[in-house]
């Protein structure tokens, strides 16, 4: 399948550069009065471009971010630790000394760290900002090991004794669940650098509650079926050749599937609003789909023990959820402030799910722990976009303040 695919992207991305290159130059032609028909060429070869993945990490882009004051502060953006899955940046604003220490766990759910760009610009207005970048499983070579769900737990661990103790850490979606057992293993052993707050949005804490299809699709076949059809090989010319991984093609494909009218209508949008020179609409579309469309292999290891343990057994609400031979106990959490985050309108982490840890840590007194159910948004809502901005963040700033 895997090698299928990259034989087919190998054929069309000669033909999506070259029309990359017509785009360019026609939007200089277009840019004067005389040769705005030209618009409609231009509009049909970036539609050309964008339509096909990449497997690359797009650049952050965060160079600088607006205070609360509305000054426009330069980020430093620099790397502080690596493995050769993950490396740890920092993110830190000028004339930010002291700030709360965020650790932000990014999904590896497909997408680079970079689809956080936005909650990380949101963070940084009063925060020192430290992000997983999970690297591509198919440029690193299968001598580096494999990677599996406790290495997850386990980089979580290290990167929030890099951060150092009183940090706050936030998860986005799939982290949820590692993330809760990283606190939970520092909590059974009385760590000095268990963090000060933490924060999970949007994630399948136990998705036995009000399933969604994503849920249901995953819980639908025995495990061996996941291992028989959607694990495939890095094709050989690749620095992974030879790694076994789910890929990020069949995952973005299926989760297309799921809302194909609207990703069509985006296009036919994404040509008018350029062909009528309405590109503040058009590049806002374009922008979207630049990320959407950058996509990350997932280790075989983790995407199977991923889709047992969280979707199939559901271990961490069950109680079975081990570390190493260690049983997670989220009741021993007591030092941790926590707060929930959820999306009404979330179609791959329903509503409930993520509110479940609220239970599972009972060892916490009730004004230690929060939850905040954010009306009109979907899954992306709740880490990105104004609701975030307005809405959301006030709360998980708050969340913060409080627990220092």
């Amino acid at each position: 399948m895997y090698d299928a695919y990259q034989a087919y992207a190998d054929l069309l991305d000669p033909l999506r550069l070259a029309a990359a290159g017509n785009e360019r130059v026609l939007s200089r032609l277009g840019a004067m009065r005389f040769a705005s028909p030209l618009r409609s060429l231009q509009a049909y070869q970036e539609v050309v471009a964008l339509a096909g993945f990449t497997h690359k990490r797009p650049d952050y882009g965060v160079d600088e971010v607006t205070t609360d004051n509305g000054a426009a502060a330069p980020v430093t953006e620099e790397a502080v630790a690596a493995t050769p899955f993950c490396t740890l940046l920092r993110f830190s604003r000028a004339g930010a000394a002291g700030d709360p220490r965020v650790l932000l766990v990014a999904p590896m759910s497909g997408h680079f760290a970079t689809l956080l760009r936005g909650t990380i610009r949101t963070l940084l207005r009063d925060h020192d900002v430290y992000v997983t970048d999970w690297h591509n499983p198919r440029d690193i070579p299968l001598e580096r090991g494999t990677f599996g769900f406790e290495d997850f737990v386990q980089h979580v661990l290290d990167f929030l004794k890099i951060v150092g103790p009183q940090s706050h850490l936030v998860a986005v979606c799939q982290p949820t669940v590692p993330a809760l057992a990283a606190v939970a293993l520092m909590a059974q052993e009385n760590d000095p650098d268990q963090p000060a707050s933490l924060t999970l949005m949007a994630g399948p804490i136990d998705t036995r509650i009000s399933p969604t299809k994503v849920n249901e699709f995953a819980a639908s076949k025995p495990i061996e079926w996941f291992r028989a059809k959607m694990i495939s090989v890095v094709p050989r010319g690749l620095p992974g050749a030879g790694r076994r991984v789910y890929p990020g093609f069949v995952q973005l494909t299926a989760f297309m599937a799921m809302n194909m009218e609207r990703h069509r209508k985006a296009f036919v949008d994404l040509f008018e609003h350029r062909a009528r020179g309405d590109d503040a609409k058009a590049d806002q579309i374009r922008t979207f789909y630049e990320e959407y469309f950058a996509i990350m292999d997932l280790d075989a290891e983790f995407y199977l023990h991923t889709i047992e343990t969280v979707f199939q057994k559901y271990a961490l609400p069950e109680g079975n959820l081990f570390f190493k031979g260690r049983k997670v106990e989220p009741r021993a959490i007591k030092k941790t402030f926590l707060l929930t985050v959820e999306g009404e309108k979330d179609d791959i982490c329903a509503v409930g799910q993520t509110l479940a840890a609220q239970d599972l840590c009972s060892g916490l007194r009730p004004y230690m722990k929060s939850h905040h159910m954010q009306a009109g948004v979907g899954h992306y809502g709740v880490f990105n976009g104004k609701r975030w901005d307005n809405q959301i963040y006030p709360v998980l700033r708050e969340h913060i303040r409080c627990s220092v």
